[in-house]
């Protein structure tokens, strides 16, 4: 086996925990290769593999790389690296609190410097709850930008991908009124220059194909509905050609998704979070992957929260995670990582 892939546990009150402990036991990493390490609390863990009906026992013998402890999920060997030590009972599912917050951020801040050190060969996150993040005293709006100062990168850019339809955004999560304010040529070719060399260094694509979108209807309409495109998104994309970056646009958004779909591009670059993510979960939203692109590791997520409304049923859908998993073992042997 290669170098292990880490798993945060992610909020010990939400399903992370549970879906973790479903992935292990449908045997879908058999034959994966990679050691996987969960880098969390084996009391939670516990708990999540007795409300889904799975047996958990202590393995004693040889420690696999990075952990402290390992343990047989529904028969399936894993290790565990316990960050911390919670309290099952005072763990209640949907109220995080400090505990639950500061133990977030150790399984994050773990998990990257392994990662960062050449140990580990890759992190996937189970989802967090940002309020306890930051009541933990890490200011941070979530698991990027935590990530990204920790590797000490100035830009990042969001990914979510499936089969079928791959999106990068160049702003994230803020209000609407303030994207156009946030968009400059600057931002927009950094973007574009940091997804056609991670579409190169990670996903194996020599020339990647990108599509940029406009931020207004019909990509401004020679400036009749917005003058976006030909001040910022434009000289973005003329820029980035002259580089050889394969980027092209701006397109509007209304008709450009069929034609990426159809698998005319390998990415498309777009101006906010709901221009992007609303295709992208109309095709994938049970097994969608969030990467985050620009960082010196691998680093994939699921792409969906903490689902407080199912965390104790037993019933969270592991497809996510699994993907994000698979994701990030194909990146990982990409890049020559392993």
């Amino acid at each position: 086996m290669d170098k292990p892939l880490v798993i945060t546990m992610g909020d010990p009150t939400g399903v992370g925990p549970e879906i973790i402990v479903q992935a292990c036991r449908k045997g879908v990493f058999d034959k994966l290769a990679h050691n996987l390490v969960i880098a969390g609390d084996l009391a939670i863990l516990q708990r999540a593999a007795d409300v889904c009906g799975c047996r958990f026992e202590r393995k004693y013998g040889s420690r696999l790389s990075l952990a402290t402890d390992n343990v047989l999920l529904g028969g399936y060997p894993l290790a565990v690296r316990a960050l911390s030590q919670l309290d099952p009972s005072l763990q209640k599912y949907g109220y995080p609190e400090g505990s639950s917050g500061r133990a977030m951020v150790d399984y994050i801040s773990w998990a990257c410097d392994a990662c960062l050190s050449g140990e580990a060969a890759g992190m996937v996150t189970a989802p967090i709850n940002k309020q306890a993040l930051q009541a933990a005293g890490a200011d941070f709006p979530g698991h990027t930008e935590l990530l990204a100062e920790r590797c000490r990168v100035g830009q990042v850019v969001m990914m979510l991908a499936g089969e079928r339809l791959r999106v990068c955004l160049v702003t994230t999560h803020c209000a609407l009124r303030e994207v156009p304010q946030r968009l400059t040529v600057e931002r927009i070719l950094t973007t574009i220059r940091i997804v056609a060399q991670s579409m190169k260094d990670q996903f194996g694509i020599a020339r990647p194909r990108l599509a940029v979108l406009a931020l207004n209807p019909h990509a401004g309409e020679g400036g009749l509905f917005g003058d976006e495109e030909q001040n910022c998104i434009l000289p973005a994309i003329n820029t980035a050609r002259t580089e050889g970056i394969a980027a092209s646009g701006p397109h509007s958004a209304d008709t450009l998704f069929w034609f990426a779909v159809q698998g005319r591009f390998d990415a498309v670059i777009c101006m906010y979070h709901d221009q992007g993510l609303i295709p992208l979960k109309l095709l994938h939203f049970e097994d969608g992957v969030n990467v985050t692109l620009g960082l010196p590791i691998v680093r994939t997520s699921v792409d969906h929260g903490t689902a407080y409304d199912l965390a104790g049923t037993g019933r969270a859908n592991p497809a996510s995670l699994i993907a994000a998993v698979t994701l990030a073992a194909k990146m990982v042997a990409k890049q020559g990582r392993e």
